[in-house]
């Protein structure tokens, strides 16, 4: 079932924001198995026929009683800049979170007893999810299409390009991981030697490029852990490029982890540069 609902994007007249549910079937780490719909928030440009495809997945707050606060992501501002650079933007509210709600399907335990794979793997099967439903829409390039992800949605992303759906051409993951706590253990998420096994599985299954960039200064996994998740991603995946971005300005909080966010002007050059590599920088606006 698809629903859907139109509204202009104040001060960019083009840009119109849907609201749309698809229905998806997802596992947790128990083996528990739930379908229920989520709620996808689409930017586009409605003076554009055409235009590639782009999921954008949010993190996972540190905190359980943050989950239903997350209403609908939207990601608006980043979303409008990917619609400026030619892409049809789709955000989902995964299973367990903001006006999707539901049991949290991507939990994964505490300490040394994390499980990461299934949580990853639940959020995942939701983007392919979303893919589907992106490739089938009629304004949409459905064989060019790039994933991206903030935080656990950067692990969602690089697990779901392990699965290489149809039509993705690339992945972007921004800070990605688990099992971060800033404030107990900064630096020091549960369980890293996992996550870097983890990584390096994806990295053995994926056919396209993908963009890791994480900040010095992320207090959820410090500066070290993400080189040593990408090497290892790396060796299964040579087309894979790291890019450590500066410290987060005090002026725009103490963490790095929100740079996506807060600091859009430390990664843009990088990834407008790694899009363009792709073949996206002639997405040209419309006359």
């Amino acid at each position: 079932m698809l629903l859907l609902a139109l509204a202009a994007v104040p001060g960019a007249a083009a840009i119109v924001e849907e609201v749309m549910v698809v229905t998806a079937t997802v596992e947790s780490m128990y083996g528990k198995p739930v379908t229920q719909p989520i709620t996808v928030t689409v930017f586009r440009d409605d003076d554009r026929a055409r235009a590639p495809f782009l999921v954008l997945n949010h993190g996972r707050p540190a905190q359980p009683d943050e989950y239903a606060k997350m209403g609908r992501v939207r990601y608006a501002d980043n979303a409008r800049w990917f619609v400026s650079k030619g892409f049809a933007v789709f955000v989902p509210t995964r299973i367990g979170y903001g006006v999707t709600g539901g049991e949290d399907m991507e939990y994964s335990g505490i300490g040394s007893a994390r499980n990461y794979p299934p949580g990853f793997e639940a959020a995942a099967q939701q983007t392919l999810r979303v893919i589907d439903l992106a490739r089938g829409l009629p304004y949409v390039d459905g064989e060019r299409g790039v994933l991206v992800g903030q935080s656990f949605g950067g692990s969602a992303t690089l697990a779901a390009a392990a699965r290489r759906p149809p039509g993705l051409v690339a992945a972007i993951n921004f800070a990605g991981g688990g099992g971060g706590n800033p404030t107990s253990r900064p630096g020091e998420p549960s369980r890293p030697d996992l996550l870097e096994k983890t990584f390096a599985g994806y990295g053995r299954t994926t056919a396209v490029p993908c963009l890791w960039l994480y900040s010095t200064n992320d207090r959820y996994f410090g500066a070290e852990y993400p080189k040593q998740w990408f090497e290892a991603y790396r060796r299964g995946n040579a087309a894979a490029t790291f890019v450590a971005l500066p410290p987060l300005p005090a002026s725009l909080g103490p963490d790095g982890h929100a740079t996506f966010t807060r600091n859009p002007a430390a990664w843009q050059p990088a990834v407008e540069t790694f899009l363009d590599g792709l073949g996206f920088g002639g997405l040209k606006p419309p006359p």
